[in-house]
């Protein structure tokens, strides 16, 4: 750290002379300018592993929030899976041609969309609520609310009743699927950053292995209770998240955009331990490069709407978040939530085919971790560039597999599946919750990320709409054919991705913005040097 403190006394002496004949308020602006500059500096040259000696209070807490999403992820796979459980489809499906008992597609895509209508009301109001209360009462709200809803899922005798329990549940579902997510932005500080925010992908993929365990074991029971026990198992997840939200501190963002500056210096200790990290780490400068980014943000934007977003250069900001976060779910991520009906269809046994999943959501846990690895090796961008390409390749391959209707056809889908698992988890799903997070400014970034959430909840309602009509055997009956259709839609975001995303990899949330004042190009992001302090 001897390096970062020789280089800021530089700094300051080079500045020495410019100080004479100023006015006491230019001294003090100049002042909090270097204090913010020595903070950013701290915080890019800081290596991971002292940076989660300071700020490993921020990490836990930020963890503990997050396990929000473990519970949601478990939510929303289980309808899925249930449109291939036996006892599940007997009791709320109709006979099909084939013998079967089967969800119809349009009772499939109305009971998907009906909570993701329902997330939808609660991001919006996730955006609002966030600004009003803070991080901590929205979070209190929203799991009250979906204990209460969880009772309408579990005692639902009608498919009409289970319509509204989702559409009930989704509301707060919403409100999860970004707060977690903005929070570990604005509690941990840059090399961090990205670890935390693509954590949640890890949370959705750890809801998702449970959920499909729970199910699997459930399989081969025969009465109602094979599905009502998961519904059941959704309250569990309330108790320990409300108590992780007692002791997590508000962000120190949101205190700071509130003039509450004393409670934002007092989020900030509770979120560091300084007798772990550097000598040269200081709280005051810490706050004060929170306090001088709002302003700069503040003179930028004029405002902190809904419209604001799509002004100026938070115009092209939106943009990048919205697409960003449609492609994960128009990549052809729509064979994984299907994937046991798919496996069914394409001719593997109900058992395999629940195994296979709870094998494809393992290896997506794994591939978590891997993206741990590959982004602070090679960046945001190109990570998210390489590994569309390669679900492009998998998903043509799927579509190819499937021309050859034989049994080692269904397995080799079923392992181009597993495949494309691990690649989106090492890739695209992890990576979108980073970019998302790094990309907007800090006062539209909650309203941005809720902009950007209900982009990528249109893609699932027509996810939940069309593929139920590819694959059910009464209706287009396409199976691994679809392949064709997703590898065509990956090419296009191939080529948005190259000319469109920028790399934040590296970057503090004033080099962020300077960048986007200047309208670099997003091939150009990570070369482009910043100099504010020259100004």
């Amino acid at each position: 750290m001897a390096i970062i403190d020789k280089s800021i006394l530089e700094t300051t002496a080079k500045h020495e002379e410019d100080l004479k004949g100023t006015t006491a308020i230019e001294q003090t602006q100049y002042q909090l300018s270097q204090d913010a500059n020595r903070a950013e500096e701290l915080e890019k040259n800081m290596p991971v592993m002292t940076a989660l000696k300071l700020w490993w209070p921020a990490v836990v807490y930020s963890t503990a929030l997050s396990t929000a999403v473990i519970m949601e992820g478990f939510d929303n796979l289980l309808l899925t899976q249930f449109y291939a459980l036996p006892a599940f489809c007997k009791k709320f499906g109709e006979l099909a041609s084939d013998g079967t008992y089967q969800i119809s597609p349009g009772w499939q895509a109305g009971l998907s969309n009906g909570c993701l209508a329902g997330e939808i009301i609660g991001l919006h109001l996730n955006g609002m609520a966030i600004e009003w209360l803070g991080y901590k009462k929205t979070i209190y709200i929203s799991l009250a609310s979906v204990f209460a809803f969880i009772f309408v899922v579990f005692f639902a005798e009608s498919l009409i009743v289970l319509e509204i329990g989702q559409i009930l549940c989704g509301i707060p579902w919403g409100v999860f699927q970004t707060l977690t997510c903005a929070y570990a932005s604005d509690v941990c500080p840059i090399k961090l950053r990205p670890y935390l925010t693509t954590y949640t992908n890890l949370c959705w993929v750890i809801g998702q292995l449970i959920g499909s365990g729970v199910v699997r074991a459930l399989v081969e029971r025969t009465d109602e209770w094979s599905y009502r026990i998961p519904f059941a198992l959704q309250w569990f997840w309330v108790i320990p998240i409300g108590i992780a939200v007692i002791f997590a501190p508000e962000s120190p963002w949101w205190l700071v955009r509130h003039d509450r500056n004393e409670e934002a210096k007092e989020s900030l200790r509770r979120l560091t331990d300084p007798k772990n990290g550097p000598a040269s780490f200081n709280l005051d400068d810490t706050l004060t490069m929170i306090i001088v980014t709002d302003s700069m943000e503040k003179a930028q934007t004029h405002g902190a709407g809904y419209l604001d977003c799509f002004k100026g250069d938070n115009l092209r900001r939106t943009e990048i978040s919205c697409v960003t976060w449609a492609i994960q779910n128009l990549c052809g991520s729509a064979f994984m939530n299907y994937s046991t009906y798919f496996y069914i269809r394409a001719g593997l046994p109900t058992v395999m085919s629940f195994s296979m999943t709870l094998v494809q959501y393992a290896i997506g846990f794994c591939g978590t971790f891997l993206s741990w690895y590959l982004m602070t090796k090679f960046g945001r961008r190109t990570l998210f560039g390489a590994g569309l390409f390669v679900l492009f390749s998998v998903l043509l391959s799927i579509g190819i597999a499937s021309l050859f209707n034989n049994n080692a056809g269904a397995w080799a889908i079923g392992s181009l599946l597993v495949f494309y698992t691990a690649v989106y988890n090492s890739t695209i799903g992890p990576i979108t919750y980073s970019l998302v997070s790094e990309i907007p400014s800090t006062r539209m970034k909650n309203k941005t990320i809720v902009l950007a959430r209900n982009v990528f909840n249109v893609a699932g309602i027509l996810n939940f709409i069309i593929v139920p009509y590819m694959l059910n055997p009464n209706a287009l009956n396409w199976g691994g054919r679809s392949g064709f259709f997703w590898a065509a839609l990956c090419s296009t975001f191939i080529l948005w991705t190259y000319f469109r995303l920028p790399e934040p990899k590296d970057r503090s949330y004033a080099d962020l913005d300077e960048l986007f004042e200047r309208k670099i190009s997003a091939r150009k992001f990570s070369k482009t040097v910043v100099h504010r302090d020259e100004e």
